[in-house]
């Protein structure tokens, strides 16, 4: 079959820019001009007969069709990418950047990432601990694992783990007279304020509703903290009383540092979710990683 000459130079130019949703940053990326990039892309769109962006005052975003084109190119400049490593002798070795909670990272993922290693030795993995849900895209992360309603538009999501929640203390404060939901007024409250100051108390709050303590007294009281292994290390350290996330206590509760005194307690209205965007989400790194950590999720 003869295949057509290929635009590389424009399509190298609207990938960049697709990915980044800026001409800027895709001149940056190239390392030529934000008018050269431009003037590629306005070329493609001329020979193929329509519009890859919608062109705003100070963004660009793109149209059906560019949205189309985009995982197309960007899974082929990867693959072309990866067998110019290999025939060079870089030894096919892949690079993942995961951005994720600093809680789950600590708790969840690092103890379980040596079996990633294990099994694909050739991909090494970069984590970016932060509490802010980035445009993956725009700030060039591969995937996310994120803590939400599963509702992030312009990515493929997939459930990765329920939530149960729980408080949790140190074995000495049940000893000391924690018996029963009701006695929580008489200790302090520690709160992982992740959704910001208008949600502190919130899980506190469903938590002694669905154990019928209508009266909690005052919620907002206590000491409220930004991510939940804070959260966590503050009551191993007796400061109070945590509202526990299960999957990130357990090490915790295994080890005997903490004590869940009411069971296993209440599922949570949010979930843990891995994130990726569309346009690369069938990328051999992000589909590795996703098949692992959904595997793991099961054991």
């Amino acid at each position: 079959m003869k295949r057509p000459a290929l635009p590389l130079n424009a399509l190298r130019a609207f990938e960049a820019a697709a990915r980044h949703l800026s001409f800027s940053r895709a001149a940056d990326e190239l390392g030529v001009t934000h008018s050269a990039v431009s003037h590629h892309v306005k070329a493609l769109e001329e020979r193929l007969g329509i519009a890859l962006f919608k062109r705003l005052n100070r963004a660009v975003r793109l149209t059906d069709a560019g949205h189309m084109l985009l995982p197309v190119l960007s899974e082929s400049f990867d693959h072309i990418a990866e067998s110019l490593d290999g025939l060079t002798g870089g030894g096919g070795r892949r690079a993942l950047t995961v951005t994720l909670t600093p809680s789950f990272a600590s708790k969840w993922l690092v103890p379980r990432l040596g079996r990633f290693r294990a099994l694909h030795p050739e991909i090494d993995v970069r984590l970016a601990p932060s509490l802010d849900f980035a445009d993956l895209t725009r700030e060039g992360y591969d995937v996310a694992v994120r803590c939400g309603d599963g509702h992030w538009p312009g990515n493929r999501v997939d459930p990765l783990l329920a939530i149960m929640m729980t408080p949790v203390c140190r074995p000495e404060t049940v000893e000391d007279g924690l018996k029963t939901p009701a006695d929580l007024a008489r200790y302090t409250l520690i709160h992982a304020d992740i959704g910001g100051e208008a949600h502190i108390g919130t899980e506190w709050r469903m938590w002694l509703d669905e154990f019928g303590i209508g009266d909690g007294g005052d919620l907002d009281r206590g000491i409220s903290l930004p991510d939940p292994a804070m959260a966590l290390q503050a009551a191993v350290d007796g400061l109070g009383v945590a509202m526990g996330y299960d999957l990130l206590a357990a090490s915790d509760l295994a080890a005997g540092r903490l004590v869940a005194p009411f069971g296993d307690g209440l599922r949570h209205p949010l979930a843990y979710y891995v994130v990726s965007p569309s346009g690369t989400a069938n990328n051999p790194n992000i589909t590795a990683f996703r098949d692992w950590i959904s595997s793991e999720a099961d054991r």
